[in-house]
């Protein structure tokens, strides 16, 4: 992705499903997730969050790969990610989180889709029989 303009257009009447408007859908909804950290941490849990997103909206397919896009520094651009964290630090940060916290956004971001018709040609047939 070095050195490529990147330009994610929604359809029209669509704004809603633009990467932008639902990457800021999912951050404003990470950003309602307590932090349970005691002090003034250097990290926000924000971010960390938003981090393991970008991981797997890129479909890195490993820790090591998404360092190196960490590296390079596209996802402050995209994702709006002030510090992206370590893979360690992400493990560390996020593996207690309850899924149970992000059922809240999962189901904003579905009902985005639903709103915009993206997921019908996702139906599934049903029997007639």
């Amino acid at each position: 992705m070095s050195g490529v303009a990147v330009s994610i257009v929604a359809p029209k009447g669509r704004k809603h499903l633009a990467a932008a408007a639902l990457f800021t859908l999912v951050r404003s909804g990470f950003a309602n997730i307590p932090d349970d950290r005691l002090g003034d941490p250097d990290m926000s849990f924000t971010d960390a969050l938003m981090s393991a997103f970008a991981m797997f909206s890129l479909t890195s397919p490993s820790l090591l790969a998404f360092d190196k896009e960490r590296a390079e520094g596209h996802l402050a651009t995209i994702y709006g990610i002030e510090r992206v964290p370590c893979d360690t630090y992400m493990r560390e940060r996020l593996d207690p989180l309850s899924p149970a916290w992000l059922r809240p956004l999962l189901k904003s971001v579905f009902r985005q889709c639903q709103r915009g018709k993206a997921l019908e040609p996702m139906a599934w047939l049903e029997d007639d029989s």
